[in-house]
């Protein structure tokens, strides 16, 4: 089995693949101060809880945006899978052209996620990217990564509202039944579901207008399915884009080839 590791600032999404199959998905607290023993007890706890043998897993493709873990999790591969990871590179993976002024500051996960959306949607494509940060990738009509806009995340920006105000509550981030809140957890609800609902929708058609057509949207990530729900611009919601575009990565860096013309 192929297991592939999103790593973010703030969340590590891992998934499991049989061949094309995604069979598990995890989402964990990205820690920084795991050394490569405790990561490798803590996936083998993990796996044990969705019945995954560790000796399964042969082979590891990582997106990772914490240089700090980098080493950490190549060891922690090493001596627990028995298998050298392969990390997603932007500016030396071949599945995605880059051309932005230089694609060595974009984001693995962001390349990862694009190259799973192209795959799955086809291009142009815009894909909403709902994580610590909100991204929006623009890929052009041939296939290539434009470039993107980024703006700080959902609960982000609910950590930084409540932390600075006594009186607000934590909120559970759902969409209440009206734009106008009735008190002050609905008001809260509203202005953060509606309101990153509105920025999507915003920024999305500005970027058509930059691309010169009506491309799909995609959303994905943790938050996709309840920001997205709230405006008829997304097309898709696919909560899994990097890691299919991890699978991709690993077959096309261990078979050699293009999987886009296969």
């Amino acid at each position: 089995m192929l297991l592939t590791i999103d790593v973010g600032n703030t969340e590590t999404k891992l998934g499991c693949f049989s061949g094309a199959e995604l069979k598990h998905t995890w989402r964990v607290t990205t820690e920084l101060r795991r050394t490569p023993d405790e990561y490798g007890v803590f996936f083998t706890q993990l796996f044990a809880t969705s019945g995954v043998d560790r000796g399964a897993i042969d082979a590891v493709a990582v997106a990772s945006v914490v240089p700090k873990l980098d080493p950490v999790l190549e060891s922690a591969c090493r001596r627990f899978f028995d298998t050298m990871p392969l990390f997603l590179k932007p500016e030396t993976q071949s599945l995605i052209p880059i051309v932005t002024e230089n694609p060595s500051e974009v984001g693995a996960d962001l390349v990862a996620a694009a190259i799973g959306a192209r795959s799955g949607f086809g291009a142009p494509l815009i894909v909403v990217s709902y994580g610590t940060a909100t991204a929006f990738i623009a890929i052009s009509p041939a296939g290539e990564y434009l470039g993107v806009a980024i703006a700080p995340g959902v609960t982000v920006s609910i950590d930084a509202l409540i932390g600075r105000t006594a009186k607000l509550p934590q909120i559970a981030l759902e969409a209440p039944g009206s734009a106008i809140g009735r008190n002050t957890i609905e008001a809260l609800q509203s202005g953060v579901v509606y309101g990153f609902a509105g920025q999507t929708e915003a920024i999305v058609a500005r970027i058509r207008r930059e691309m010169g057509g009506s491309a799909r949207v995609v959303a994905t990530g943790g938050l996709a399915e309840i920001v997205a729900k709230q405006t008829p611009i997304v097309d898709a919601i696919d909560p899994h884009l990097s890691l299919t575009g991890l699978r991709l990565f690993y077959g096309s860096e261990a078979r050699g080839g293009d999987p886009f013309k296969r």
